[in-house]
């Protein structure tokens, strides 16, 4: 049996920065970055487009290439897209950040593009959102990866349920879910009801815990408070389960957020992440 393989997601080795800062921007540079994880067992790893910028800059697109390969990363995930459904000014910036990644997803190889449903929670038509997703993942499947969209229960995507329903109606064999645990969790879904999802709509799975009390809004809670797995109170080995019943068979990508995480050295940041993940899974 093939051993089960991980996913440092971006936020899980980023250091000093978070979702709800203006600047988003890791203070690592990357290849502090990859060796740690490469170090704890990782052989994917997450990249927010940001930082792939600042990277480029450092090493070029081949030098980035270069050190994932070095460092046995296999598999690469970059995101993340907003805005991609919108119109007008919104849109334009969101079309020019999509031009550059779907750029770098070529050029590294990388596998996975995700993109983020409306935080805002806007009125939206499943129609048209659909349309939009299916161009995408059309444009995602041209350059090699699959489009995971995230669901989130503060967004209009609320559910894995929500999420899906989208994915079905665009149709296209390329785009497909991100479940995180965390929203899973938080937005009351059964475990059990994450077997029913089918396995080819199942772009990643990010893995973490937290307290079943939310402290703050859930935005607030999912930046700050999230645990490592096994710390809290998620019925893991169940989710787990139901998502091996689906189908998923991996990488297991391991999700960390939390001003106790940030504040570690990143080596040490990255091999709790793994050993946590790694105890759940195997």
């Amino acid at each position: 049996m093939t051993a089960d393989q991980f996913l440092a997601t971006c936020w899980t080795t980023a250091g000093d920065t978070a979702p709800d800062e203006e600047d988003q921007r890791s203070p690592l540079n990357l290849r502090e970055r990859v060796e740690a994880a490469r170090d704890a067992g990782f052989t994917a790893f997450g990249l927010l487009y940001v930082d792939l910028v600042e990277a480029e800059r450092e090493y070029g697109i081949a030098g980035i290439r270069s050190l994932f390969a070095d460092n046995g990363i296999d598999h690469v995930e970059l995101e993340l897209l907003t805005d991609w459904w919108a119109d007008g000014p919104r849109r334009a910036a969101s079309d020019t950040v999509r031009t550059g990644m779907l750029r770098a997803i070529e050029a590294l190889g990388a596998r996975t593009f995700k993109i983020g449903p409306d935080v805002a929670d806007e009125p939206w038509e499943l129609d048209v959102w659909a349309k939009e997703f299916a161009v995408l993942a059309a444009q995602a499947d041209d350059v090699g990866a699959r489009l995971g969209v995230e669901p989130l229960p503060w967004s209009n995507l609320r559910t894995v349920h929500d999420g899906l329903r989208l994915v079905e109606a665009a149709g296209h064999p390329a785009g497909g879910l991100i479940i995180d645990v965390w929203h899973v969790e938080r937005a009351h879904t059964p475990p059990a009801e994450l077997a029913d999802v089918p396995g080819s709509r199942i772009v990643g799975v990010e893995l973490n815990d937290a307290h079943s009390d939310v402290v703050g809004s859930l935005f607030e809670d999912t930046v700050h408070r999230r645990l490592l797995c096994g710390e809290g109170s998620f019925d893991l080995p169940g989710i787990v389960a139901a998502l091996r019943t689906a189908g998923f068979r991996g990488p297991w990508g391991v999700e960390i957020l939390s001003d106790t995480h940030r504040a570690l050295p990143v080596r040490e940041a990255a091999a709790a992440a793994y050993r946590s993940a790694a105890a759940l899974v195997n």
